[in-house]
């Protein structure tokens, strides 16, 4: 984003309201807290729980590091306008911030697929499983998942690098993101807005085709189980992945359902406040409520810490 005149940009948030944003503000920090213990939880016990140190808890370990970088990218620096006023953010922080964001909610896309697969081979063959997912393809796929998301993003980062920012320094918006500094820009912004929608739309059409192949043959395999507990077992094995998956899917699918940067962008920045905070904060808890080899592990902590505790 090359320009001679603009150093700093101004974040006008999503309200001028003294009351709201206090509400904002409350919910906001919860939120950022919530997703924090949450997250930082599930790495912890991946770490010290010798059950969960599983190719699944692997890529849960990784999937919440994601989910604290993608959160602590945008949130802490929201917080601190609201708190102190200041809105301004100087270019190449803007610069930082849009390529840290959009690396991570791209390379979640390419992990939530990398996990469907781990859920398609510990179901379908459950005999071949350490085999295939051993020690080696894990660490292959986690680190195909971030080459995956910074090829994603290098287009259109370097289409960004390039536009121009004559007059206006104002993003309607809370943060750094490509469609409000679009919507600025005095360049021609015709091949970067159609950059963005190829490569947005890419990553979901590979990504998703990944995760429903790997459900349609997981579903077709369980209904093959001869007992009503095997399939019960099997579905609960898969069903905080699938409503994570869907939250995730969901809301990015919506926004880019009307991907004019020109338009109307007060939807967008809501949902997008919800996509930063409220699915980072739901994730470990969806994972931990619905797993019960988590809520052993953390029972397990919990007694070992109350244990070192009385001594």
């Amino acid at each position: 984003m090359r320009n001679r005149t603009i150093t700093t940009f101004i974040l006008l948030g999503l309200t001028d309201d003294p009351k709201l944003q206090v509400l904002i503000f409350i919910f906001l920090f919860v939120a950022y807290m919530l997703s924090l213990t949450g997250n930082l939880t599930i790495i912890t016990l991946t770490f010290v729980d010798s059950h969960l140190k599983t190719p699944m808890y692997f890529f849960l370990k990784n999937f919440s590091f994601l989910e604290i970088s993608f959160i602590s990218s945008c949130i802490p620096r929201y917080l601190y306008s609201i708190a102190t006023g200041d809105k301004v953010i100087t270019y190449n922080a803007c610069v930082i911030q849009v390529c840290f964001t959009d690396l991570c909610g791209v390379t979640e896309f390419f992990l939530l697929a990398a996990m469907s697969y781990d859920r398609y081979v510990a179901i379908c063959k459950p005999l071949h499983y350490v085999t295939i997912m051993s020690s080696r393809v894990c660490g292959i796929l986690i680190s195909s998942c971030w080459m995956a998301g910074l090829c994603v993003l290098i287009p259109p980062l370097s289409l960004g690098l390039n536009l121009k920012f004559c007059d206006s320094n104002r993003l309607d918006h809370f943060g750094c993101d490509a469609f409000p500094l679009v919507k600025i820009s005095c360049s021609d912004t015709w091949p970067m807005e159609q950059t963005v929608i190829i490569c947005a739309v890419l990553t979901l059409n590979m990504t998703l085709t990944c995760v429903v192949l790997s459900y349609a043959y997981i579903i077709k395999t369980i209904f093959r189980f001869p007992s009503v507990q095997q399939r019960k077992k099997a579905f609960s094995t898969c069903s905080s992945h699938m409503i994570v998956v869907s939250i995730t899917y969901g809301t990015c699918i919506f926004i880019y359902m009307n991907p004019t940067a020109k338009g109307e962008v007060t939807i967008k920045k809501v949902v997008s406040l919800l996509i930063f905070s409220v699915s980072p904060t739901l994730n470990p808890f969806i994972y931990t409520l619905r797993n019960n080899q988590v809520k052993r592990a953390f029972k397990d902590s919990i007694k070992r810490i109350a244990l070192l505790s009385t001594r």
